[in-house]
């Protein structure tokens, strides 16, 4: 069977997250200024559901925690104030490219004691319909593919300015409906996963204004490799390192500054450079997720130059008026061998009592980014008297 679309789908996500060109291993690979991207399942897991983030240019490893902290750092949980609450993410996803993708995020937290917070989410990626077409033409009928993960998260405070947290994952990913290819059956791939994480955060005096100073970071979706049929290559989960740090400026009773800078690199192989089947320059990638995660700081072909294209850098400003308006806005890069995502973010955000909506906006040339015009949205809920 030809799924045509099945790949035009794969293509998309790829094209978004990881990049537009993959080499594969039987291919001749000798030019070093071609790109060479990170290969990776269920990609969908690196998109930032959280519109307030998204509006900061997906920055906010280390930002005030809210009740999307689970997206972006588990162990943010442990300083929120309420006991209870909930959120729920939507965002329209290569909107310029295709109408019906989209990616849906719920989360919702309780707080067991002082110190611990216990939380769950569900992210739901709909990639639409899919109509498959066999060699000979022949209408197969249309699909729905789908991939999903649950989480169930756990907080705990140390002393009043540190945490850890940690989040058990469920991932399914069903991309072809049990349809044959290459001789081959396919069923859905499935995998588990952990994230780790910390966060610190303090206030003080800094640079002439009361201010808090905060630092986190999150390795996230440490877990077994997936596959999609019976004797295929098992591909690595998108392992990732998210490091970042925030001040935020208490300019006066009505005023404040967040200043936020993350950065980001994949800990999976990257791929080596080929010739006639034979790795030339790099290292194997077909290695145990140990082997992936540790090695991914010294394997890349072109040494410590090509180690340090794979980090990304997002950063955002987020201001607050009177703890009810906020504005957003940032910048996420991305170095053009790695994938070349490189755009401008905007957002907003309203704060009411126990309600909170944000909003975020992509600012791209459409011709060059797929991700031009990407809009994200959040409802929050927190429900209680905090502290």
């Amino acid at each position: 069977m030809n799924l045509r679309c099945l790949a035009k789908t794969l293509l998309c996500i790829s094209f978004v997250v990881i990049c537009s060109k993959l080499h594969a291993q039987s291919g001749t690979q000798t030019n070093r200024s071609e790109p060479n991207n990170i290969i990776t399942a269920v990609p969908f897991l690196l998109i930032t559901p959280d519109a307030r983030a998204g509006g900061m240019g997906d920055a906010g490893v280390a930002v005030h925690p809210d009740a999307n902290a689970m997206s972006i750092n588990p162990s943010k949980l442990a300083f929120l104030e309420k006991p209870y609450g909930f959120s729920a993410s939507y965002s329209p996803w290569l909107k310029s490219l295709v109408p019906d993708i989209n990616l849906a995020y719920l989360s919702g937290y309780y707080k067991l004691d002082d110190r611990s917070m216990l939380g769950s989410s569900m992210r739901f990626f709909s990639l639409g319909e899919i109509q498959y077409i066999d060699n000979n033409q022949q209408d197969m009928g249309i699909y729905n593919p789908y991939e999903l993960a649950f989480d169930l998260t756990y907080a705990r405070k140390f002393g009043e300015s540190f945490s850890l947290g940690t989040a058990l994952r469920y991932i399914y990913s069903n991309l072809s409906s049990g349809q044959v290819s290459g001789g081959q059956l396919t069923s859905p791939g499935t995998a588990v996963a952990v994230d780790v994480s910390a966060y610190f955060k303090k206030p003080t005096f800094f640079l002439g204004s009361d201010a808090i100073v905060s630092g986190g970071i999150n390795i996230s979706n440490v877990g077994t490799k997936m596959n999609y049929s019976e004797g295929a290559t098992k591909i690595f989960l998108p392992t990732n390192l998210k490091i970042g740090a925030a001040s935020t400026f208490l300019i006066d009773d009505y005023s404040q500054f967040t200043f936020a800078l993350d950065l980001n690199k994949l800990l999976v192989p990257t791929q080596p450079i080929y010739e006639n089947d034979k790795i030339i320059a790099g290292r194997d990638p077909d290695r145990s997720v140990p082997s992936g995660i540790f090695g991914s700081f010294s394997d890349a072909p072109g040494g410590f130059k090509e180690e340090i294209k794979e980090i990304n850098i997002a950063a955002g400003i987020e201001y607050w008026y009177n703890q009810q308006f906020a504005f957003r806005t940032g910048y996420f890069f991305e170095n053009p061998q790695k994938g070349n995502r490189r755009y401008l973010t905007l957002g907003a955000g309203l704060k009411y009592n126990v309600f909170n909506m944000d909003f975020a906006y992509v600012v791209a040339n459409v011709q060059k980014s797929p991700l031009a015009n990407t809009l994200r949205f959040t409802l929050l809920f927190n429900f209680g008297e905090g502290k």
